[in-house]
């Protein structure tokens, strides 16, 4: 009976440090997921708005708005700001109708609304097709860069198969068309909301 009840104590130790070890990794691996994520992020946003043209921290200078660009009907911008004046905001929307599914991206836009870069952070876009939007795979989404919404006007914010000026990729239409028309509402957002975006009294800690 001893025995037993030596045995049993045993295990239950094995049994608690096991699982102390397990919550601790855990832990550990939570935090550097988010630290490696921060870090891809700033990597990014620095890739789009270099850092030399701001000088507050986008981590913390961000703001929440509501709209149906973002996942959670919530659109999360990252605002660039120089000795105090409004430089760029970053702007993370979602589109809706990738080919496979959503697609999350980067749009930041310079101050007067014009574009300075998009950038796609994930998808599930098909190899060798839909996922020509990434930098990596292409240069199609440089494409963006310097347009506005006067450059082109509105009728222009298509794919050229549709009428417009941006170009499609061969044998898949359907991502790069649902990519214009994310960026081109998200433009609209943007001017329509930029005084309350760049209001100082609404930033929050991210």
């Amino acid at each position: 009976m001893l025995s037993v009840l030596r045995t049993a104590s045993i295990l239950t130790i094995f049994a608690v440090l096991g699982g102390g070890l397990v919550a601790f990794s855990y832990q550990a691996t939570v935090q550097q997921i988010k630290t490696n994520e921060r870090e891809a992020l700033l990597r990014t946003l620095t890739a789009l708005v270099p850092a030399d043209r701001y000088d507050n921290d986008l981590f913390t200078d961000v703001k929440k708005i509501p709209s149906k660009l973002g996942v959670d009907n919530s659109l999360t911008i990252h605002r660039a700001r120089k000795a105090g004046q409004p430089i760029a905001a970053i702007l993370t929307p979602t589109v809706p109708d990738g080919y496979n599914g959503r697609i999350n991206m980067l749009i930041a836009v310079d101050y007067a609304g014009v574009l300075i870069g998009v950038r796609i952070v994930s998808h599930q876009e098909t190899p060798g097709l839909g996922d020509a939007v990434e930098l990596r795979r292409s240069k199609w989404v440089l494409g963006f860069n310097g347009h506005s919404l006067l450059n082109p006007t509105e009728s222009g914010w298509k794919v050229k198969r549709d009428g417009g000026v941006f170009d499609q990729f061969t044998g898949a239409t359907i991502t790069p068309r649902a990519v214009v028309k994310t960026v081109h509402k998200t433009l609209l957002f943007y001017w329509k909301y930029r005084d309350e975006i760049f209001a100082l009294e609404d930033i929050v800690g991210h």
